[in-house]
This record gives structure tokens, C-alpha cells and sequence, in this order.
């Protein structure tokens, strides 16, 4: 399985901007630029690879923790997930990733808390987006409720 994502940018970086498209439609001339990444906390001015990294890996670790509790014959209710990913200034210069801290609130009837922690941290280390974040602190807060 193979999937895309096309970005279109023009200028320099400070002063450019770009769109991204991706294969399915559902991000479609979504607005890019310095000023989103690097300056307006509140979101309001496009996305930015960091919240496209934080995303992906929201979803694939809710979708993996969601099948293993499946697998577990306790499925979920609700899974709520957030993931917050840190950009840093790098030593040398620049700027580096060095972390995605997953936030997890879940509902699973049948399931203690325990038990519940334990399968999510499973879940954390297998998720394929975690696998490909190995590079940086991956952490997971976990909370039955």
C-alpha cells in the first residue's frame, strides 16, 4: 500500500507559502507557510508538518489500540486521543522533532485499568507511525474513564 500527499510551495520560506493536497481528497488546498509553523500557536493560518506528524499519529495509534482491544474481546466505546508534537532549535542550528506525547482517554466496558494501560502501551510501540517515529521520545499518558 502506497499513499500521497502533494505540496506546491513558492517563494523563499519566510516569505512563501504553500498548499497540500493529499491522495483522498479530505486535505485539499490546505494553506502552508512560516508564519503556521513557526509563529501562530492558535492554528488559525494553515497547517504545518508538525500537526500533520501529530495527526497521523493520533489516528494509527487509535486505530491500532482500537483493533488490539478488539483482539482482546473488550472493545472500545470511545477512544479520545491527542498527540502533541514538539519542534525544537537544534544544536548546530536549525530546527529538530524530539517528541510526540500521545494523550489517551478511553472507554472499555469489561476491561480494568490495568490491564487497559497495558494494552495501550502495546499499542503505543506497534502503531506503524510510532514504529517510523523511532528517532525521537515517544510518551503516552493513559487514562481509563
Amino acid at each position: 500500500m502506497k499513499r500521497h500527499a502533494n505540496v506546491t510551495w513558492k517563494g523563499s520560506l519566510v516569505e512563501g507559502s504553500g498548499s497540500l493536497d493529499t491522495q483522498s481528497g479530505a486535505l485539499s488546498g490546505l494553506p502552508l507557510g512560516f508564519k503556521a509553523r513557526f509563529e501562530d500557536e492558535s492554528g488559525k493560518t494553515g497547517t504545518n508538518p508538525e500537526e500533520l506528524i501529530a495527526g497521523a499519529h493520533a489516528g494509527c495509534f487509535a486505530m491500532q489500540l482500537s483493533h488490539m482491544l478488539a483482539g482482546n474481546d473488550t472493545p472500545a466505546v470511545k477512544l479520545d486521543v491527542r498527540a502533541d508534537v514538539s519542534l525544537q532549535p537544534a544544536e548546530g542550528g536549525g530546527f529538530e522533532i524530539t517528541k510526540s506525547a500521545l494523550t489517551l482517554v478511553g472507554s472499555v466496558p469489561g476491561l480494568d485499568e490495568a490491564k487497559f494501560i497495558e494494552i495501550a502501551k502495546k499499542a503505543k510501540a506497534s502503531c506503524p507511525v510510532s514504529k517510523a517515529l523511532g528517532a525521537i521520545e515517544i510518551t503516552l499518558d493513559a487514562k481509563y474513564g
